[in-house]
Parts: C-alpha cells; structure tokens; sequence
C-alpha cells in the first residue's frame, strides 16, 4: 500500500497563513513613518513592535532606510523561532544587523528608548481590565524617548459586537475566516477565531484564537492620558465610492457612523511640549525690606531731683515650681 495523501491543511504553515491573511507590514510602516513626521517634524529612526510574533513587521521597518533599527518584544518563544528561520533569513546581513528580538512580557521589558512603539493586530486587547492596561500603555511611555508615539490599531462597530457570525476572504490556495464567536455587552469580552480552509476540503480550524477585552476609542484616550501621554489622536480610514475603507487614514476628532471601522490611535509622549503648557508658578515674593526709619535725636528733658530714697534690701529670684 502507498503512503496516505497528506491533506494541504496538515501541510500549511500557520504563521505563513496568518501572513498572508492578515498582515499589510509595508502598509502599517507607512503609516508609522507618515504619523510621526506628522507629529514631530522629523523621521523616525527605532521602531520596537510590541507583541512582534514573527517580526515582520520589524523586517519591513529596517527595509525603509541604513537609519531604521528595529527591537521586537513578545513573550511566545514559538513565533519569535519562526520569524527568525523564516523572515530575518531573507534579509541581508546588515539588515538583520539592525533586528533585534527579545523574548519578555512587553510590560516589563526595557531597553534603547524608542521613536515609536507599536502594538499592533489588537494584540493589547489581552489586557482585560483598566488597571493592567494603564501598566502597559505606561511602560510603553517609558520606553519611548523624549518625543515619541504609541500606535494601537482598533476595531469596532455594531456587525463586530455581533456574534455567531463570519467574514471570509479569499487568498491564493486557501479560504480566510474569521468567526465571530462571543461578545457580552456589558464586560465588552469577546472571543474571535481564525480558520483555514482548502481545495481539498481540509481546514484548519481555530488556527488562532483570542480572548479580548473590546475597548472603545473614548476609553483608550483616557486611558492614554492618565498614563502619561500628552495626548491621544484618532486617525480614521476613510471611504471610496463604494463605501468601503480606501486605506487612508486620516486624523479627526469626529466620524460618521459606520457598522464596521478600524483606525489607529497614536498616543503622542512630547515632553518638551508639556513643560510649555504648564502653567508657570508664580514667584514668591520676598518681603520688601523695611527702611530703618531715622530716629530724630530726642531732646533731654531736664530732670527733675527727688528727694534720696533708703536702699531696700535685694530680693532673691523667684523659683518656679
């Protein structure tokens, strides 16, 4: 008997799937470099990925320029192997010179200060309550450099909040869907799902999962401030003639409503800016010192004798008790 037809499911890669599928680095790169030029009026030069998985995004940043250094943090051992066999590899060796990749949790870990940190695919929505999202957008603070920004991209809309449902997307040689699985309205906890299928009939299902927490814009602006952030700008995708995103992402201060968006927050650490427009203190004022007043000589008086008095014997000092 032959050897079993392995099935394209069992032979797919699911870090090359999920590649493929979801991620656009060279798109997200230049959005990197146009929102910080935009804010500080010079280019960027480090870039540290948060949650960096197979570093692709990295590999794409230090293609842009010989100035472009990348660092990517993530805690998964596994995509960090990946990254390195399959995507570092491709580039040249002073490329790959200018890629460094730390196996940390993102919250913890230090390192050279950078222009731009960037977490990016959701991938911060592991953060379930405000408290441990503070620590990370905090630490995220402190690892940038003096004029810096945090990018985050979000989704939201009613057709996301909606459950048991699925988008699907074609791709050469195999079928994307991403399933809508839970959202609880009051917590904003939801759950998604990755699936691969093929021509075969084969699938991978539940490639990748995820247990969120959906934050609204309003609340990661906040959230951005009160750790630290001088502020927090909203840049929107805006829509072609079909009414779907073109790509372009434009920063606003208010959208139409829309069933299903994503746009990225960036949150802006300028220090210099803030010792600018903080309210100097007033001085204190010294007490003007008191001119001696000149004392006019004062006229004797002629005095009068009195009659001599008999010396009274001298008194001892009184003791407290």
């Amino acid at each position: 008997m032959g050897k079993e037809k392995r099935s394209l499911a069992s032979k797919a890669d699911k870090y090359d799937l999920y590649q493929r599928s979801v991620q656009a680095p060279e798109a997200d790169v230049e959005f990197f470099d146009k929102a910080y030029r935009k804010t500080f009026k010079r280019t960027p030069s480090l870039l540290r990925e948060d949650f960096c998985g197979t570093a692709l995004t990295c590999c794409e940043w230090v293609k842009m320029g010989s100035e472009r250094i990348a660092l990517g943090v993530d805690l998964d051992p596994e995509p960090i192997a990946w990254g390195k066999k399959n995507n570092l590899s491709k580039l040249s060796t002073k490329k790959r010179k200018r890629i460094k990749l730390v196996e940390a949790d993102v919250r913890k870990t230090e390192g050279p200060k950078a222009d731009i940190v960037a977490a990016q695919n959701f991938s911060y929505l592991i953060f379930h309550t405000r408290e441990s999202l503070k620590e990370y957008f905090k630490a995220a603070y402190k690892n940038l450099g003096n004029e810096g920004i945090l990018i985050l991209d979000l989704m939201g809309g009613p057709e996301v909040w909606k459950e048991d449902r699925s988008d699907k997307t074609k791709h050469k040689g195999f079928v994307y869907r991403w399933e809508h699985a839970r959202f609880d309205p009051i917590t904003h906890r939801c759950k998604f799902h990755i699936h691969y299928s093929f021509k075969d009939g084969s699938a991978r299902k539940k490639a990748f999962t995820y247990d969120w927490r959906l934050w609204t814009i309003p609340e990661l602006r906040e959230i951005l401030v009160e750790a630290g952030f001088s502020r927090a700008d909203v840049y929107w995708e805006g829509v072609d003639s079909k009414g779907e995103g073109d790509g372009k992402y434009v920063k606003r201060e208010s959208a139409p409503s829309d069933p299903c968006w994503i746009s990225y927050i960036v949150g802006v650490k300028a220090e210099a800016a803030k010792k600018e427009t903080a309210p100097k203190k007033a001085a204190k004022k010294k007490p003007a010192k008191k001119k001696a007043a000149k004392k006019k000589p004062a006229k004797k008086k002629a005095a009068k004798k009195k009659p001599a008095k008999k010396k009274a014997d001298k008194k001892k000092p009184h003791k407290r008790k």
